[in-house]
């Protein structure tokens, strides 16, 4: 008489991932070194506690729970150097893939790099960091995949769908020194951008003041404010673009474009201005014309628009730093394809 066969037994199920927690740290007492002296608490917390989100921070701070010398403090409180930190424990859930603050690490193509900074080539469509709908950007993936990395900071900012050269600070030394340059207008910054249309050769300067406004959209946008008898002319800033005609091709032009001031979408509206808009560029441009190129025979579907060259004194004196990228391949493409008959 046959035997009945007994079920095979299971093997016991892993917990879900979301339920194992991860061991609970110590308390830590950090000592403020150059990198992080003049930096507010908050700040300096979120990067001594990667992933604990803000409002945990904060939560810790006014218990009392963060010390800086042995007393309490708030979270504008500025460091000083060789000042020591209490970092409280602070035991999380370990939700790594599954949590929606996930930031995937993430390195770029460097262009420079040295004990001061790194100078990447940033691919276009990655912003260059979190905020205003996108939740992590070029910087947070760089801390990421540089866990040691005790200081990665933004020199300043390129559009999202601007491709190019980026200056990261790998010391606050590095970052004050760089952003003094920049705001002094000490560098020397170049663009490559695509334009329709033939752009004239006496069209060397663009001094027209830029105006920064919400629209109805809740979209942040600018616009070319010539007119100094415009109500609102005393709230623009002035703003200064060089241009030069590098290539000419069918029905477009490509341009270098160098600016004197680095306000917000600044070639773009200049040169939309001036009766050329980038191509593919989704904000001032020609969406229909955007729209066929994208989908005819070309498929070019990002904006022309390239930081090519930047010119800089090395932050520790060292002597003067010129970088330049290579237009992306897609871009170079497309003015090969507009060169032929």
């Amino acid at each position: 008489m046959p035997t009945s066969a007994r079920p095979a037994a299971r093997p016991p199920e892993a917990p879900p991932k979301e339920l194992v927690a991860a061991p609970a740290p110590a308390v830590r007492r950090v000592t403020v070194d150059e990198n992080s002296a003049g930096q507010r608490l908050d700040n300096f917390l979120l990067r001594e506690l990667k992933g604990v989100p803000k409002t945990h921070i904060y939560r810790v701070i006014r218990a009392g729970e963060v010390r800086v010398n042995k007393g309490r403090a708030h979270a504008d409180t500025r460091l000083e150097l060789g000042d020591e930190v209490r970092v409280p424990p602070v035991r999380l859930p370990e939700r790594v893939l599954e949590r929606p603050d996930y930031v995937p690490p993430r390195e770029f193509e460097v262009v420079f790099e040295d004990e001061h900074l790194l100078a990447i080539n940033k691919p276009a469509g990655v912003a260059v960091h979190g905020g205003s709908g996108v939740s992590f950007g070029v910087i947070e993936q760089l801390r990421q995949a540089r866990p040691l990395a005790k200081f990665l900071e933004l020199v300043h900012r390129l559009d999202k769908e601007t491709s190019g050269l980026l200056l990261i600070a790998k010391k606050r030394s590095a970052l004050v020194a760089l952003q003094e340059q920049f705001r002094e207008r000490e560098t020397g910054k170049t663009y490559a951008a695509l334009v329709a249309g033939d752009w004239a050769d006496n069209k060397k300067v663009i001094d027209v003041p830029l105006l920064k406004f919400i629209g109805s959209d809740g979209e942040r946008w600018v616009r070319a404010l010539p007119n100094p008898h415009d109500p609102s002319a005393p709230q623009a800033k002035r703003s200064i673009s060089l241009v030069k005609v590098a290539q000419r091709l069918n029905g477009y032009s490509l341009l270098d474009v160098t600016i004197k001031t680095g306000r917000t979408h600044q070639i773009r509206v200049h040169l939309a201005y001036g009766g050329h808009a980038i191509v593919g560029d989704p904000k001032y441009g020609d969406f229909e014309a955007n729209r066929a190129l994208a989908r005819g025979a070309l498929r070019f579907e990002r904006m022309f628009l390239h930081a090519k060259r930047l010119r800089f004194m090395h932050p520790a004196g060292t002597g003067e730093i010129e970088l330049t990228a290579p237009l992306p391949s897609e871009c170079e493409q497309l003015i090969l394809a507009l060169k032929k008959p």
